[in-house]
């Protein structure tokens, strides 16, 4: 996840870059159930409204956190399918609090509702964050359901009556970009805390027309507009319902990092531009297999949420903390080494530092090469500082 409103606080008030701090732990996002009462068009856990048969006990999952404490995990996003069809997920939220986690929740909204938000809220989820694929017809079309944008908002609302930290989480498509401008406003309106603009993680486009694809047209007019928005906030020190600041983050293309980069270059002195990079760099970009991880319903463990096809160990079988740190997958060796091994664009880019190579998946599903460059990278190789061909 690329912390937007973080490194624009960098530029309006720069902090001292300290030594780099790594997290404890690996953030864990659980998918407790692939159980849903939607059927999402992007869903990348391929979920249903059924009984999914394997899928963790209560006190399985209960033996798992434990576990997870012990490795000093120190963030759990529990998510689907739809967490809340899990009839002992406020057992499980509560275990999870009490525990010590962060504890933030993943859901479509559709089923908050009057019966059951007094539990949401006394689960005390640290931020439940809530999708939104559009305004309306949009969203409803992608959710393949009527109404699922009034339950959804309805949902929102009754978690800020609550005093909840709520969120909404966007996937960029082409199919959907249009309805950008207008969530943005929608946040605005409903004084929402926080924007997650997700990319679609599927392969995008290779390096021919990088400048003209209209797909990377699309992305990176998308995230000038985030910027804008969020740049705005950062000025305005505006908060949230919850009281505290309004946050913008982005996820699943760590070239955004890049791109606020040059973003910021037509805005602020370079002394503010060196400190941007500086701390870009110590953030490191892309940290699948690092600090970001995933458990499935069926208790196996993947490098992140859009790995499925790959399963490094079974929680069932072998306990999270000796499953994660195991490099003798070359997989995870490459994923924890410093560089990472990676080829093409992503190699040869005066910016690896601050991406880290983006999502390798993409570039897996794309060449069947995990070290290929990231077919989604939408810089050009200008902006990457690639060497320019010499024409003859």
């Amino acid at each position: 996840m690329f912390r937007i409103s973080q490194y624009m606080q960098e530029l309006l008030a720069p902090t001292p870059l300290e030594p780099k701090r790594n997290p404890p732990g690996p953030v864990v996002i659980w998918n407790l159930t692939r159980r849903c009462n939607l059927a999402c068009k992007h869903c990348y856990a391929i979920s249903s409204n059924r009984e999914f048969p394997g899928e963790l006990s209560t006190t399985e999952v209960f033996e798992v956190m434990a576990d997870l404490r012990r490795f000093k995990v120190p963030v759990l996003i529990l998510s689907g399918g739809e967490p809340l069809l899990r009839p002992d997920i406020f057992a499980i939220s509560r275990r999870a609090k009490e525990m010590g986690f962060y504890v933030g929740l993943s859901t479509n909204g559709t089923i908050i509702d009057e019966a059951n938000i007094d539990a949401i809220a006394e689960a005390g989820y640290n931020y439940v964050g809530i999708s939104l694929d559009g305004i309306r017809e949009t969203h409803d079309h992608f959710r393949r359901k009527a109404g699922a944008f009034e339950s959804s908002l309805s949902g929102i609302r009754l978690c800020q009556e609550r005093g909840i930290r709520v969120g909404v989480r966007f996937t960029l498509t082409q199919g959907n970009a249009h309805d950008l401008p207008a969530l943005l406003e929608l946040m605005e309106q409903e004084n929402i805390d926080k924007f997650y603009l997700s990319h679609l993680n599927y392969a995008g486009r290779g390096n021919v027309n990088r400048k003209e694809d209209a797909f990377f047209a699309t992305t990176r007019q998308a995230m000038d507009l985030l910027f804008e928005a969020c740049w705005r906030h950062v000025e305005q020190g505006a908060s949230g319902s919850s009281g505290s600041a309004k946050e913008f983050v982005s996820g699943n293309n760590d070239a955004d990092a890049i791109y606020l980069l040059h973003w910021a270059r037509t805005r602020f002195p370079q002394e503010r531009i060196d400190h941007l990079r500086g701390k870009l760099a110590q953030w490191g970009g892309n940290s699948t297999g690092i600090n970001i991880s995933n458990i499935d319903n069926l208790g196996n463990v993947h490098p992140d949420t859009m790995w499925w096809e790959t399963t490094l160990g079974n929680v069932r079988e072998r306990p999270f903390s000796e499953i994660w740190p195991d490099v003798s997958n070359p997989l995870m060796a490459g994923l924890k080494a410093h560089p990472r091994p990676v080829t093409g664009r992503c190699a040869e880019c005066a910016y690896f530092d601050v991406c880290g190579g983006n999502t390798r998946v993409r570039a897996l599903q794309l060449t069947g090469d995990v070290w290929a460059e990231d077919p989604a990278c939408y810089l050009t190789d200008d902006e990457i500082g690639l060497p320019q061909p010499v024409l003859g």
